[in-house]
């Protein structure tokens, strides 16, 4: 049963929102303009954007995913942008507009559609989060003009791009992924009901032609199918043809939704997992980064230490620190503590490693898959015991995490050990201490 304190650091949070999002409560309103670098490209290129206004209800744009060949998307949000800077009072109050001019800077300057790695960033989503396996990411995916090639990446999300637009989603109401050509319009794969009304909206102002499902191939990997199966309302537009940035179009459809904000931009909405409600920012991470598998349930409600939304799970406790919002910082696993890492190594014992050279394969394959999460390694693999059940396991260390190599499964399997409950242990044991002191 969901109990009413642990709603809360919930309100507690959006009120925290509030008041960094409005600096006063006068008549007028003129929305801040920001110029962010959300991140790099994999060449090392800045990501950059543009935030106009500070209300609960983000709306993304991205441009220029598919780099120069569809570079016209790339000067559409740049119009945008331009149009914004100088009206700012045309974005709602409870709006918080991000405009990315390009995903793909690399794509862009090479002119090329795929990134610096030769991966087509719009097929290395994990949609496999989805309840339609027919768009899960694949390595063979369809490309411009139905062309099939090995370029969705040799797993998903990869490459640092797709990693970073999923960082800076995990809070935002909705997301629009501009493409080009053809004057289609269509929301996720798999059935999503605030992208289907999203994009009927939109498509009925700029007057794109609304389709359903993408109509020349199944596309897999796709971002507008990611954010959907993370209740992020999506869809992709393509433009008219491969020159033009349909700035006009465009410009009328946004101020469409921004008549209708409270339908079509909805809020980001917790979870409940087990006993405990799971902000939304918070469930997107779990749901992104192996869910159960990797994190495990939740152990405690989520609260605002110092600043931050913290909540801990079995495998870690996640962050949400809005000082990084709209940057790859923005949600992580809690860094672990050198004396925490201590009082774990002096629970290691002897032992013989079981195939010493595959079990670093191992490690190091997690490790490079998970790096964005997991952080640099700290050890080298060793022996030590697991905090599941006491058994002895291989294990390495990590900044933000501990990992384990599970003999007991075939094949085995690298996991995360469940440091959140030993995290949770240790912090109560210290209230506890505190408290007995206090009085």
């Amino acid at each position: 049963m969901l109990r009413f304190y642990n709603l809360v650091p919930l309100v507690l949070y959006g009120l925290a929102i509030s008041l960094l999002a409005s600096p006063g409560v006068a008549a007028s309103y003129t929305p801040q303009v920001v110029d962010l670098t959300l991140g790099f490209s994999t060449a090392g290129r800045p990501i950059t954007a543009v935030r106009v206004g500070t209300g609960a209800r983000e709306l993304v744009l991205v441009g220029a995913t598919h780099g120069g060949p569809e570079a016209n998307t790339y000067r559409l949000v740049r119009d945008l942008i331009a149009h914004f800077r100088a009206a700012p009072a045309e974005v709602p109050r409870d709006v918080r507009l991000l405009l990315i001019p390009t995903l793909n800077p690399d794509g862009l300057a090479l002119d090329t559609r795929f990134n610096a790695q030769g991966v087509d960033l719009n097929r290395n989503m994990d949609t496999g989060l989805d309840a339609c396996p027919e768009n899960d990411w694949r390595t063979q995916v369809y490309g411009a003009r139905g062309i099939v090639s090995a370029t969705g990446g040799s797993a998903p999300e990869t490459e640092v791009e797709s990693r970073l637009i999923r960082a800076v989603l995990y809070d935002s109401s909705a997301a629009i992924f501009y493409h080009s050509a053809g004057g289609e319009l269509f929301p996720p794969y798999c059935a999503h009901q605030p992208s289907i009304a999203l994009a009927e909206a939109y498509a009925d102002a700029a007057g794109y032609t609304y389709t359903r499902y993408y109509p020349r191939y199944m596309i897999t990997g796709g971002m507008h199918d990611w954010a959907g199966s993370l209740d992020i309302a999506a869809f992709t537009p393509e433009l008219w043809n491969g020159e033009d940035s349909d700035t006009r179009e465009n410009h009328t459809a946004l101020h469409a939704l921004f008549a209708e904000t409270t339908a079509l931009l909805p809020l980001p909405a917790a979870r409940v997992r087990g006993a405990f409600s799971v902000p939304a920012p918070i469930w997107r991470f779990w749901q992104s980064n192996g869910g159960l598998n990797w994190l495990g349930e939740p152990l405690e409600p989520a609260r605002i230490v110092d600043g931050q939304l913290r909540q801990t799970f079995s495998g870690g406790t996640v962050v949400v620190d809005a000082a990084h919002a709209d940057t790859a910082a923005f949600v992580t696993l809690d860094a672990l503590r050198t004396s925490d890492i201590r009082a774990w190594q002096t629970r290691a014992i002897p032992y013989q490693l079981p195939d010493e050279a595959n079990t670093r394969v191992r490690f190091a394959e997690t490790a490079r898959r998970w790096a964005h999460m997991i952080g640099e390694p700290i050890g080298t693999v060793e022996a030590g015991v697991s905090f599941t059940d006491g058994t002895p396991r291989t294990v390495q260390y990590f900044t933000r995490a501990r990992l384990e190599l599970n003999l007991a499964v075939q094949p085995p399997r690298v996991v995360i050990s469940p440091l959140g409950w030993y995290t949770s242990v240790q912090a109560h044991a210290r209230a506890a201490i505190t408290h007995a002191t206090l009085r």
